[in-house]
């Protein structure tokens, strides 16, 4: 009956490590994440890659739509200007910096997915 209780109670404290180990904290600044405006300026994700190029206004609201099963993230090769993760399926929104330039975004999770934003 020991055995059988130490079995259980192992299996039990490695399930619980795969769940807390898969909750990793994102750091930097996060946009919101929530429903996308229908019709306005988009960032598609699919098959692992980002839509081409995209300009908008300052401050523009951009939706980012991930159609890919796995999380990504839109986040600027510029440190702290913008850093968005979409989970697999889901929709959120970024807030097109105030600054104009041009600006290059990866994804943190896959970093040969490059696209670029244009603020004018």
């Amino acid at each position: 009956m020991n055995r059988l209780a130490m079995v259980v109670a192992a299996v039990c404290l490695g399930t619980w490590l795969i769940v807390a180990c898969g909750q990793a904290e994102h750091t930097g600044p996060q946009q919101s994440a929530v429903q996308p405006a229908p019709g306005g300026p988009t960032i598609t994700i699919a098959g692992m890659g980002f839509s081409k190029a995209l300009t908008v206004a300052p401050g523009t609201q951009i939706n980012i739509v991930n159609d890919d099963e796995v999380e990504h993230s839109v986040t600027s090769r510029e440190k702290g200007v913008f850093d968005v993760h979409v989970d697999g399926k889901d929709r959120a929104t970024l807030t097109a910096p105030e600054k104009p330039g041009q600006y290059t975004f990866y994804c943190l999770y896959h970093p040969a997915m490059v696209g670029t934003l244009t603020v004018s």
